[in-house]
Formats: C-alpha cells, sequence, structure tokens
C-alpha cells in the first residue's frame, strides 16, 4: 500500500511516526537510567559493558530470522508485539525497584529480552517505510523518524531518565512503560491492511523460512557495492561500541558529571544529531548522498577519537554534539540508501542479515571497550577512534562514486 499525496507523507507514516515519538521517549528514559542502574549495581568496567554487549547480542543470534519472519507476517501485529513486551519488562524492573529485588543477574536477562524486541520493532518499522513512502520521499520520511528519535529520546527522555533516577529508582522504568502503553494505542489507529508484508505474486511458490533466510544472505554476499557499504558500517560500528559501552564510567569518573547531570550531557550530542537530521536532505540535494556519507562517517570518527584525546566535559559536549551531527546525518542517507537499493520483498531478511554483521559485531566492541577501560577509561575512546578514522579514510573513495540505485 503506497501513498503518494503530493505534500504530505500520508495518514499511515504520520501515525506511524507519532507512535515513534511515544516510543522514543521511552527508549530516552531507559537510555538513561539502565546504565545508571548497572553503575549502581557494580562498578566493574568489564560488567558494565556486558550491559551493552548484552543489549547488542540479540542482532547477532536473531537478526537474520527475526528479518525474514518480518518478510512473512502483518508488521503491524510485529510492532505492537514489541512495545507489549516492552511495558511488561519495564513494569517489572519498577516493581523490582521498588520492593528491592533487583540484582545484576536478573538485569542482565531483562536487558537481553529488551534488546530482542528492539531487533524485531527496528526491522519492522524500517521495512514498513519503503512500502509507504515512494522514493523521492525516503529521505523526508527517514529525516522525520531520525527527528522523533533526536527529539523525543535524547531532548526529552534522555535529561528526564537522569532526574526521575536521581529521585526514584524505579521512577524512570514506571514511566517507561507508561510511554510504550502510549505508542501502542497509537499503532492500534493504524489499519491492518496497511502494514502487511508485500504480497507475493500469482506464481509465487512458498519456500521453507530457512530457504528464505539463504536467500538473503545470498542475495546481500552476492552484490559487492552493497556488501562493502556493510561491512565497513559493521567496523566502525564496532568501534563505536568499544568506545562508548564504559562511556558511563568515564562521564561520571573521569569528566566528574553527577549522576543527575550525565542525562543533560547527552543532550549535547542531541543537539548536534537534531541539526544533522534536518540538514541531510538538503546536503544530500546539494552534495549527493554518496559524497555526503563520505563525510560524514569521517566526522563523526574523528569526533569519537577526539572525545577520548580531550578528557575535558566541555571538549566532550562540543565533540559529542558534532560527532551527533554527522552520526545522524551518516544514519538518515545509509538508510535511505539501503531502502532504494533493496526490493521491499525481501528487505526484512536483507535488513536482519546486516544487521547481523553491523550490530552482531557490537557485542565484541563492546566487552573489548570495557577490557581496554580496565587500563584506563580513556583507552577506549582512543583505540576505538583510531581505528575508526582509518576505516572511514580508506572507505571515502568507494562511498563517494557508490551507485546507490537497486542492486536486483
Amino acid at each position: 500500500m503506497r501513498e503518494v499525496k503530493t505534500d504530505s507523507l500520508g495518514k499511515t507514516f504520520n501515525s506511524l511516526w507519532s507512535a515513534a515519538l511515544a516510543s522514543n521517549f521511552s527508549d530516552g528514559l531507559l537510555g538513561t537510567a539502565a546504565p545508571l542502574l548497572a553503575a549502581t549495581l557494580t562498578s566493574d568496567p568489564v560488567l558494565i559493558s556486558m550491559m551493552a554487549a548484552l543489549t547488542m547480542l540479540p542482532w547477532l543470534l536473531f537478526a537474520i530470522p527475526i528479518g525474514t519472519l518480518v518478510d512473512r507476517i502483518n508488521r503491524r501485529t510485529a510492532i505492537l508485539a514489541v512495545q507489549s513486551t516492552r511495558v511488561v519488562i519495564s513494569i517489572a524492573v519498577a516493581i523490582m525497584l521498588a520492593t528491592n529485588s533487583l540484582n545484576l543477574s536478573v538485569f542482565y536477562i531483562l536487558v537481553f529480552v529488551l534488546g530482542t524486541s528492539e531487533v524485531l520493532n527496528d526491522t519492522a518499522t524500517q521495512s514498513v517505510v519503503p512500502q509507504l513512502l515512494t522514493s523521492d520521499k525516503l529521505e523526508r520520511g527517514n529525516s522525520r523518524l531520525q527527528l522523533a528519535e533526536i527529539v523525543m529520546q535524547q531532548f526529552v527522555g534522555t535529561p528526564l531518565g537522569g532526574v526521575f533516577f536521581s529521585l526514584l529508582l524505579w521512577l524512570p522504568f514506571a514511566s517507561n512503560g507508561a510511554g510504550y502503553l502510549i505508542a501502542i494505542s497509537l499503532v492500534l489507529l493504524i489499519p491492518k491492511a496497511a502494514l502487511r508484508a508485500e504480497p507475493k505474486s500469482a506464481d509465487h511458490v512458498a519456500k521453507p523460512m530457512v530457504a528464505e533466510m539463504r536467500e538473503g544472505i545470498a542475495y546481500l554476499f552476492g552484490h559487492k557495492a552493497l556488501l562493502r557499504l556493510v561491512l565497513t558500517t559493521t567496523g566502525v560500528g564496532l568501534c563505536f561500541s568499544m568506545a562508548t559501552s564504559t562511556s558511563v564510567l568515564y562521564c561520571l569518573h573521569r569528566l566528574m558529571v553527577p549522576r543527575s547531570a550525565y542525562g543533560f550531557l547527552l543532550v549535547i550530542a542531541g543537539i548536534g544529531a537534531l541539526l544533522g537530521a534536518l540538514a541531510a536532505p538538503k546536503l544530500s540535494k546539494r552534495f549527493g548522498r554518496s559524497k555526503t556519507l563520505a563525510a560524514m562517517i569521517c566526522v563523526s570518527s574523528i569526533m569519537l577519537l577526539m572525545q577520548g584525546l580531550i578528557p575535558n566535559v566541555m571538549a566532550f559536549a562540543v565533540f559529542a554534539a558534532m560527532g551527533g551531527f554527522s552520526m545522524s546525518n551518516w544514519n538518515i542517507l545509509l538508510m535511505s540508501t539501503y531502502h532504494q537499493m533493496i526490493p521491499n520483498e525481501i528487505f526484512g531478511r536483507i535488513h536482519g542479515t546486516r544487521r547481523t554483521l553491523v550490530w552482531g559485531m557490537m557485542p565484541i566492541g563492546a566487552l573489548l571497550g570495557g577490557a581496554l577501560a580496565k587500563i584506563d577509561l580513556q583507552t577506549p575512546w582512543i583505540v576505538g577512534g583510531l581505528i575508526a578514522t582509518t576505516i572511514s579514510a580508506l572507505s571515502i573513495k568507494f562511498l563517494g562514486s557508490m551507485n546507490t540505485d537497486r542492486v536486483g
């Protein structure tokens, strides 16, 4: 079902976007409260990094089968299932904190389940975007979704998560569940038929799920440009995970940021990301999507390195803002590239396959970051930033001349 109004992105897309606003508010609360809670339960850098690793591990384990499943089922149903799971977990954490019955092991399990739900939510949401928008509106649509994430998650949810946590440990998690309930009510307003999987042709022969998974893997590995783009993103993503997995300790103990102000420091990066999301379609139109991608991955990698080289809270904030600007541009234009290159009827499994590589390596990066932080809290930032900058520099020519037309 494709809505093609000239000026509007369509009622269905707007309903999806409204649900994303509520969901991202809850994500912001969780994004601040979860690491603060982990730092309350332990001060060991490796144990802290395990939380980040468990959040990303489901991408390595489940992204391909979940992506294949999304190609087969109604995507509205998938999104509702995810949000319902998040409500249950958020309320469970709030109750355990209120009754002083939460320990680190249980917290790890719940983090892993939340990470698994994110795999399904991200895959389902990204799979419906090219269903609802024509190719000339993809960048506008992805920009709006990115803006929803930045504004509600980083400007609203993130600072409030730190404030709520400093008042009552359970408060951000209870509020988190309420936000996901609002998202459910908004998704229910979307007609079920609007987010169904792509219809099959009359001569289509149903295949076993395993066969379709193999088909998605073969598609990705059979197209060199698409594969190289994924591998470049994988390398840089591993480095970012390495640097940031113990960032809560770096901010609290090296930059001496108070716990209640931790979320506000993250807002600085959100300001840059907001500006980046607004600028992405314009920069792409003026300089071309490929050249903009090449520039932004380099800038973001350099900013990662600078955050570690200069352990000063003001410098950290400036570099975080610049990094947020460039990474927001990269995310929007990269997803628009994937939407344009990959046929929608197999988008779910290709999305799952590439995320298995990109996000599946992040748990490894997170654990490496925890080990490096044992040496010094700056070390993960410096090592991750250096490697990411090297990968980005070696990819400039490829990204700058990349053809973003459909590859199959």
